[in-house]
This record gives C-alpha cells, structure tokens and sequence, in this order.
C-alpha cells in the first residue's frame, strides 16, 4: 500500500484519519489559503484542499505517497466566517452563528505523487445552535480555545451542548468528511474496511 500523508496540522483531522485504521503520516502545508470567494464556498474549499495537497506533495524527496489536502470554512449569511484572529472575533462570530442556522464546507484533495492523479470533493453541512448568553460565550472560549477552528467552535467536545441538530455529516464539522474520504481513497485503491 502506498504511504499516505495528511497535508494538516489540525489535531480533529489527526484523530479522524485514525478512525480510518490506515497508517499515515502528518506534514504541514505552508500553501497560502484562498479567503475570498470567487465563484462559490465549495469552490474555495477544494481548491484550498488542492493547494495543501499539492504544496506537501511538491515537498516529498522520492516514493510514492497519497497525500490528503483539507480545508474547512463556515458560511453564514453570504458570509465566509473563518479562524477567529482574537477572543472578541470568536465571541463575535459565535453569536452570529447562534442567530441562525450555517453551513460548514470541507473540501478534500487526494494527489497520488507517483502517477499526479488528484481527486477533488466536498461536503456540506447544516448547524443549527442554541443561542448561549455573553457570558455562557465567554465561559465556552475559556474551556475551548476558539483560535484553530473554523467559526472557533467545536462540535466534538463541549459545543456539542449548544448544537442541538445537524443535516448532514458530523464528520464534515468536525473538520473531516471520512466516509467521503474513504470513496476517494478507495479510487487509489486503498481499503479501509
């Protein structure tokens, strides 16, 4: 089987990967992300997937490897609401959030270094929260640092007390589609089950 290496430094996506009971390694993407929206959010996702990807793939000295991009955004009112850059960012945009229901997109790039073969897709999926008052918000980021995560939330650990339904794919919003990335993956020939 060829090596497989995820393109991300997100600790969700790490224990995800493990779920999937295949060996595999982490290197860091340096790629730039796209922030802006030029045509449509999923779009952006795959395309800034693509970019991890292939920066990590551009980076390997010899073998053969599959290398797994991802990238994850919320969208909330024509909004893109990205990694808050301070507290008050992530209070901001958590209530936000909270005011109505949101979309989380991952896009997910696989690039097969021997043969320069990628797979590109996404996945969608609905959030509705329950409003929290200010200082439940503030209590919430002292417990759960909001900084690495998309919208600073988390559905896996304590956020998932205030997201009383989803459509769609948890594992989308935790940062990771598997059971998409388990179709691709199979495309390379690699099995999981």
């Amino acid at each position: 089987m060829k090596k497989i290496i995820l393109a991300s430094r997100s600790p969700q996506r790490r224990k995800l990967m493990k779920v999937l009971g295949v060996p595999f390694s982490v290197r860091t993407s340096q790629a730039q992300e796209i922030e802006t929206i030029t045509t449509n959010v999923a779009d952006l996702v795959r395309d800034n997937a693509l970019l991890k990807a292939l920066d990590v793939a551009g980076g390997l000295r010899g073998g053969e490897a599959l290398v797994i991009g991802a990238d994850t955004v919320v969208f909330s009112r024509g909004h893109l609401v990205l990694k808050p850059g301070n507290l008050k960012a992530a209070r901001r945009h958590l209530k936000k959030l909270m005011a109505e229901p949101h979309w989380v997109y991952t896009g997910i790039a696989v690039v097969d270094t021997a043969t320069g073969r990628v797979r590109i897709d996404y996945e969608k999926t609905k959030v509705f929260m329950t409003r929290l008052s200010d200082r439940e918000i503030r209590r919430y980021h002292r417990l759960v640092p909001p900084m690495d995560k998309a919208g600073g939330f988390d559905i896996e650990g304590r956020g998932g007390l205030f997201i009383p339904r989803i459509e769609g794919c948890y594992f989308n919003v935790v940062g990771l589609p598997i059971a998409k990335l388990t179709r691709m993956l199979r495309d390379f020939g690699v099995r999981v089950l």
